[in-house]
């Protein structure tokens, strides 16, 4: 896929809105696959939840995050939408973010609907993707800027929540470090341990495809989905869910009082009150941080888990980063 590097934009916002902390650089291990042709746009909008068309058009910020669902409603792939031109004059290119265990699923979903559409899908392995999350270090990390911004494929807030920082793409192999001067490369760990701590869901293990109920997942917190776009696969049951205003699941944060066992838990875990009853199920997490499927109702109740045959206290919060309609 062709890919013409671009000016980011925000780099020195980016800097300045985080005076006093450099940028950490997380590289993720998550694919792109391309996504080229006239109809791109046509294509996406009937397979995912958010309106690809105003992405594709220019004039809004260049990712979107969206959902594709079966047709019962639930989750298959959690993607992020890059766009790559900036006019409509130009041929749409876009790319999408995955969960890089399943890019081959994915462009096989995407061309079983091409039919005879006039677009070209295909992986992107020349190109790497990075979360750039700000630091606590001290010192001014705008002040090692250069005096003209850095070159990337594309530098971009990332459109899920300010919480989770910037997303960059840069030509595979190039040093971060580079492109946003004063930043350092961190560990991935630290990046899941982030995510998990604000409630986000990212890939699979947090998503399990053809299991995942996206408004459970919170996707309309996250821009996720557009109610107004029109048809899409799932939509019947997603629209009704969100008129009907009923959700008494959700994904939460949650905090364990002694850190997970190396082998894990496993997935679906069943969570429980202190009284022994059905609370949610665990789905993912590292250390003593996770992320859970719990009914609203019994969130700020003690719960537990148990793990290899004992017991373990767990509690759940709220993200700060939710609207303040939010259940509380």
């Amino acid at each position: 896929m062709l890919v013409r590097a671009v000016t980011a934009p925000g780099l020195r916002r980016l800097c300045r809105a985080r005076r006093g902390s450099a940028p950490v650089c997380f590289p993720l291990h998550r694919a792109l696959l391309g996504v080229r042709g006239a109809e791109a746009a046509a294509l996406l909008q009937g397979l995912l939840t958010n309106d690809v068309t105003q992405l594709a058009a220019g004039g809004a910020p260049p990712a979107l995050y969206a959902h594709a669902l079966n047709v019962q409603g639930r989750c298959l792939y959690d993607v992020i939408l890059y766009r790559l031109h900036e006019s409509t004059g130009e041929e749409p290119q876009i790319l999408l973010e995955c969960d890089s265990s399943v890019l081959e699923s994915l462009q096989k979903h995407l061309k079983l609907y091409k039919i005879r559409r006039k677009v070209d899908i295909s992986p992107c392995p020349e190109l790497s993707l990075w979360a750039v999350i700000p630091g606590e270090q001290a010192g001014d990390a705008s002040s090692s800027l250069p005096k003209c911004a850095g070159q990337a494929v594309l530098l971009t807030p990332d459109p899920r929540t300010e919480v989770m920082g910037w997303r960059l793409i840069t030509k595979k192999g190039e040093n971060p470090s580079e492109i946003l001067p004063g930043s350092e490369v961190g560990n991935i760990q630290d990046y899941h341990r982030h995510r998990y701590k604000q409630g986000i869901p990212e890939g699979v293990k947090d998503l399990p495809p053809g299991v995942a109920l996206p408004l459970e997942s919170n996707l309309a917190y996250m821009n996720g989905i557009s109610f107004t776009k029109g048809c899409y696969i799932g939509q019947e049951l997603t629209a009704r869910t969100h008129h009907v205003g009923v959700i008494r699941k959700r994904l939460l944060p949650v905090c364990l009082a002694a850190p997970l066992p190396p082998a894990g838990i496993p997935e679906g875990a069943e969570i429980l009150t202190e009284s022994g009853k059905p609370a949610g199920k665990f789905r993912a997490g590292g250390g003593e941080l996770g992320i859970a499927l719990l009914r609203l109702a019994h969130m700020n109740e003690p719960l537990c888990l148990s793990v290899g045959g004992e017991q373990v206290k767990l509690s759940a919060n709220t993200p700060q980063w939710w609207p303040k309609t939010a259940a509380k």
